[in-house]
């Protein structure tokens, strides 16, 4: 099969040289010519819509319990290692500017109906084209909730599993694409996505013999912690 060139995807940035889902590691990735950024977002108890991967913030911040507990004031105060603070999604949009695509992960449920309010004053109000933006979630319920509000928005079906199991439900939500574990994909089952209709971004692809062999698979994009490599 002729090699294609993928996407190059930067994992919650590029967090393989800056703290995952920080403001510079975003900011690495765009320097690093990423053509799109995977975030992760959680819903916060003050409401706002927040920048982290982890349910607990124990692991990344000076800090201890979990994040969807947390207000805004209390999580300003956090640290995450090398000293940047957890981002809001609108800071992440404000740095990103449109300038790539950028794949928002629904970690947290009930954060369906604020990143569609979010996403949709972006693309009204300050110029962000509809195509840059791609809602992906291992919580197939969240993205049921995210196509209930948003009839158009791209959707990604994550999955862990079996990539297979995910096309019923790739289906039914009309998704672009699925995002499939690199390990648990191989060419048979990537020609079986592609005849279903949907493109393949595959996560997290960080040896080069494995970015290799994505890119013989014809993936349409790679999600990785260090986007040079792709490259």
């Amino acid at each position: 099969m002729d090699e294609k060139k993928p996407l190059v995807i930067g994992h919650r940035g590029a967090m393989g040289h800056e703290t995952e889902n920080s403001l510079a590691s975003i900011q690495k990735a765009m320097d690093l010519g990423v053509d799109a950024i995977e975030i992760d977002v959680f819903q916060i108890t003050s409401g706002e819509t927040v920048v982290f991967h982890d349910e607990r913030v124990d692991r990344l911040t000076n800090g201890a319990g979990r994040i969807e507990e947390y207000n805004l004031s209390d999580m300003k105060k956090l640290r995450l290692d090398g000293g940047h603070k957890i981002p809001i999604l609108q800071q992440v949009l404000k740095l990103v500017d449109n300038k790539v695509r950028l794949n928002i992960e629904l970690k947290g449920t009930g954060t369906a109906n604020r990143v569609n309010f979010i996403t949709d004053y972006y693309i009204k109000e300050r110029g962000w084209s509809p195509e840059n933006f791609l809602i992906s979630s291992f919580n197939w319920d969240e993205l049921r909730e995210m196509r209930k509000f948003n009839p158009n928005i791209a959707i990604a079906v994550l999955t862990e599993g079996d990539p297979l199991e995910a096309i019923p439900v790739a289906k039914e939500l009309k998704a672009e694409a699925i995002n499939p574990n690199i390990k648990r994909l191989n060419l048979e089952i990537a020609n079986q996505i592609r005849d279903a209709g949907f493109k393949i971004y595959t996560w997290t692809v960080n040896d080069p013999n494995d970015i290799n062999m994505a890119k013989r698979w014809a993936v349409d994009g790679i999600i990785t912690d260090y986007p040079e490599r792709v490259r």
